[in-house]
């Protein structure tokens, strides 16, 4: 029986062929309410197959939104980005794997104690869950990041974090399109490389500081993109994003 959502939208087909673009691209759901979230995915219907709930959506709506969304076959990318005392981010991971989530984020700021608590907890519910180091937010360029103590470039924080995540477990991380050439060249390609940030060429950057279009991002070595407000605040969500398929395919 094909599983709903609330209010009757229909699941889409969870599997995709390795080589169909979609398999690359992640609709974020930045929205206070669970209506304007089915709203949105009633509108992208069968052109995105993955999903990121953040912090708004979650805390307005909690652990069932993220369930219904999961039961209707879509996937979902939790983008809480846990940072805690290792004890309580394994307990909030063993919880979210048990939601059937594909994604969750971490801060690789945490420390290796706690990126490895994290990946433990994820692997007894879940051990194909996607446990992935955030590095430096989209949000911070050098001027700040060095008001927040980090030390070095944006490139040589990024580069520091990820290998730490990944030394402890991580199945990949989180960082700009800036910067992930230089990771790939630096730390290989047996990871995934989320990227968010991302904008089609003329779209507003909003509070992103480091961006890229969506084939600039996959020419870079992300392996999955994550577009917000172009797509879910276009007059045709759906065909936005086939116009961004078509860029990244």
């Amino acid at each position: 029986m094909q599983a709903t959502l609330p209010h009757g939208i229909p699941g889409n087909t969870p599997d995709a062929p390795k080589s169909d673009p979609r398999e690359k691209l992640i609709v974020a759901l930045d929205v206070s309410t669970a209506a304007a979230a089915q709203k949105i995915v009633a509108a992208v219907g069968d052109s995105a197959l993955t999903y990121k709930v953040g912090m708004q959506l979650y805390t307005a709506e909690g652990p069932r939104w993220v369930r219904d969304l999961v039961a209707s076959g879509r996937r979902v990318f939790l983008d809480l980005k846990y940072h805690d005392i290792p004890t309580t981010v394994a307990a909030a991971v063993h919880e979210a794997a048990k939601l059937g989530v594909s994604m969750l984020t971490v801060h690789a700021a945490g420390g290796g104690k706690m990126l490895h608590a994290a990946v433990d907890a994820a692997r007894i519910v879940n051990p194909a869950l996607l446990v992935l180091g955030v590095t430096v937010l989209t949000s911070l360029d050098q001027n700040e990041m060095e008001k927040v103590g980090l030390q070095g470039t944006v490139r040589e924080a990024v580069l520091r974090l990820s290998t730490l995540a990944l030394d402890n477990g991580c199945k990949g991380i989180v960082t700009s399109a800036h910067e992930t050439a230089a990771v790939r060249a630096g730390l290989g390609h047996n990871f995934a490389i989320v990227t968010p940030g991302v904008r089609p060429a003329g779209s507003r950057h909003g509070d992103q500081a480091r961006v890229a279009t969506p084939a600039e991002a996959i020419a870079a070595g992300a392996s999955y993109i994550v577009v917000g407000r172009p797509i879910t605040e276009a007059a045709d969500p759906a065909a936005e994003a086939r116009a961004i398929l078509g860029q990244i395919s």
